[in-house]
């Protein structure tokens, strides 16, 4: 399959992020490709790389852990349905970081809306949860990359602003 533009500027992204000496990559499957987000790292030397064994609130906890010491966190969620897991992480900790702490945590949360095509993984990994956790969170905000517009100057934003934010993408698009 040939990339598209929404993967191209997916890609950019990391190697734009990668570029800076405090930032970190954290997830499971990226050091060792498995999911469409992986295929986006090619480029970024293994050594900014965490990859994590299947425990989604550890990760959320050790991307605001490592946040604390000046890194800028990018932590990998290849599903929605994966960081509901770590929800306690997130809606107890990260959302009031900065009330806790009077400092932001600089973790961008890379999440992805399973995919219907070309193979349906099945109900329990396809959910689109970004109306509910604008819900729910108070301070981190929820973009969603329906097109490739933005995307790059999104990250560049999000690295810039040093908050916590969640940057949701749809994996279809990389290969329409």
């Amino acid at each position: 399959m040939e990339n598209t533009i929404y993967k191209d500027e997916l890609t950019k992204s990391m190697n734009y992020l990668a570029s800076k000496n405090n930032t970190i990559f954290v997830g499971q499957q990226i050091v060792y490709k498995g999911n469409p987000m992986s295929t986006t790292l090619e480029e970024v030397p293994k050594e900014k790389m965490i990859e994590t064994p299947v425990f989604e609130e550890v990760q959320l906890g050790m991307s605001t852990g490592l946040s604390i010491t000046g890194m800028c966190v990018v932590s990998f969620y290849p599903r929605w349905d994966f960081l509901v897991c770590a929800t306690n992480q997130l809606v107890t900790h990260l959302d009031n970081f900065k009330h806790m702490t009077n400092q932001d945590a600089h973790v961008i949360i890379r999440v992805g809306k399973g995919s219907d095509t070309p193979l349906d993984p099945g109900v329990q990994h396809k959910a689109e949860y970004s109306e509910a956790f604008r819900k729910i969170l108070k301070n981190i905000e929820i973009i969603n990359f329906d097109s490739h517009e933005n995307i790059y100057e999104t990250y560049i934003n999000a690295y810039k602003n040093r908050k916590p934010i969640i940057l949701v993408e749809y994996p279809e698009k990389y290969y329409e």
